[in-house]
C-alpha cells in the first residue's frame, strides 16, 4: 500500500468519525423542535450536546485539511463544484456555534426562542446537505479533461443525491435520539425511546435503498459487508432501544454510521471524485495527491497529534457521561414554555 492509499483510509477515518460524532450532536439539535416540550426540556437537550459539540467539529477541521494537503486536485474540484451548499454548510456551523454561545446571554424568551430555531435550523440543514454532498462524490460529477467541475448547482441536486440527503437527515436524527435516551433521565427519556422507534424504522427503508443502489452501481465484495453490517447493526439498535438498552442503541447506530460511511468510501476507491463524462477524467488516488515527501512528513505529524487529540477528547466524554433531567435546570419548575 502507497502513501496515497494509506492517506485515503485516513481521510475516510477522519469523515466516518465526525459523522458519528457530529451526527448526534446534528440530532439533539433537530429534537429541540421535535422532542422538546417547553424551554427546560430544550435546556436539557442543549446541555447533553454542550459540552462537547465543538470538539466534534474539530474532525472536520482535520478531514478538511488532511484532504488539502494530501489530495489538492481533490481538494480544489471538490470545494469549486460543491461551492455552494458547502457554503451553506460552513454558515450554518457559524450560526449554530453562535447560537449555542448567546442563547443564553439574555433571560428573554424571544431572545432564547429565536437562537433555539437558529439551532434546529443550522442542525437540519448540514445533516441533509452532508449526504447530497456525499451522495454526489460516490455517484460522479461532470469532471473534464482538466480535472475541473464543470457542472452546475442543479446537477448536484439529483435523485440520488437528495435520497443520500435524506438518509443522512434520517440516520443524524435517531443517532440522536437514541444519544438523548442515553443521556437523560425522565419523562425526556421515555419519549425519545418511543420517538426513536418511528425515526430508525424510517431510517432503515431510506438507507436500504441508498446504500444498495450505491452497491449496485459500484461495489465490491467489501462495500457488501459494510452494506450488510450497516443494516444489521441498524436492526439491532432498534430492538436494544424498544428492550430500554440505550447504551447499546447508542453503540449500535454509531456502528450504523460508521458501517455506512465505510461502505461509501469503500465504493469509491481509487477514485476520489470519479468522472461522468469519461472515466479516464475521474479524479484518483494517485493523479490527485501530492508528492510522496509531503504524505511522508504528514504521516509523521499524525502519529504524533492523532493520539492526544483522542485522548483529550475521550477524557472530555469522560467528565460529562452522567446523565441530566429538567430536575437540574435552575428555573424548570415556573417554566412552561
Amino acid at each position: 500500500m502507497q502513501l496515497h492509499d494509506v492517506w485515503f483510509v485516513l481521510i475516510a477515518v477522519l469523515w466516518i468519525g465526525y459523522f458519528f460524532l457530529e451526527g448526534f450532536d446534528f440530532g439533539v439539535g433537530i429534537l429541540t423542535k421535535l422532542l422538546a416540550r417547553n424551554r427546560p426540556e430544550r435546556r436539557v437537550l442543549i446541555n447533553t450536546i454542550g459540552p462537547v459539540w465543538d470538539g466534534n467539529e474539530v474532525w472536520l477541521l482535520t478531514a478538511g485539511g488532511a484532504t488539502f494537503a494530501a489530495f489538492p486536485e481533490w481538494y480544489a474540484t471538490l470545494f469549486s463544484g460543491f461551492y455552494l451548499p458547502l457554503l451553506v454548510i460552513l454558515v450554518c456551523l457559524i450560526v449554530r456555534g453562535v447560537a449555542f454561545e448567546y442563547r443564553a446571554k439574555r433571560p428573554e424568551e424571544r431572545w432564547q426562542r429565536n437562537w433555539e430555531t437558529a439551532i434546529f435550523w443550522t442542525s437540519l440543514i448540514p445533516a441533509f446537505l452532508w449526504g447530497v454532498a456525499f451522495a454526489n462524490i460516490v455517484r460522479g460529477v461532470k469532471i473534464d479533461r482538466n480535472l475541473e467541475y464543470v457542472g452546475g448547482v442543479g446537477d448536484l441536486l439529483n435523485p440520488f443525491a437528495l435520497l443520500g440527503g435524506l438518509v443522512t437527515l434520517t440516520l443524524f436524527t435517531f443517532h440522536g435520539t437514541v444519544f438523548t435516551a442515553l443521556k437523560t433521565v425522565g419523562d425526556i427519556r421515555e419519549r425519545a425511546r418511543r420517538l426513536a422507534r418511528w425515526v430508525g424504522l424510517l431510517t432503515a427503508a431510506l438507507a436500504l435503498l441508498f446504500l444498495v443502489r450505491a452497491q449496485i452501481d459500484q461495489g465490491d465484495g467489501k462495500s457488501l459487508i459494510a452494506l450488510i453490517v450497516a443494516v444489521a447493526a441498524l436492526v439491532v439498535a432498534l430492538v436494544a432501544n424498544q428492550a430500554g438498552r440505550e447504551g447499546w442503541a447508542f453503540a449500535l447506530s454509531g456502528v450504523t454510521v460508521v458501517a455506512a460511511v465505510a461502505m461509501l468510501f469503500l465504493t469509491l476507491f481509487p477514485n476520489v471524485m470519479p468522472s461522468t463524462l469519461d472515466a479516464d477524467w475521474s479524479l484518483t488516488v494517485s493523479n490527485a495527491s501530492s508528492s510522496p515527501y509531503t504524505l511522508k512528513i504528514m504521516t509523521w505529524c499524525a502519529g504524533i497529534a492523532t493520539p492526544l487529540v483522542l485522548l483529550y477528547q475521550g477524557w472530555t466524554y469522560w467528565v460529562f457521561r452522567k446523565r441530566i433531567g429538567t430536575q437540574h435546570i435552575a428555573d424548570a419548575a415556573g417554566a412552561t414554555h
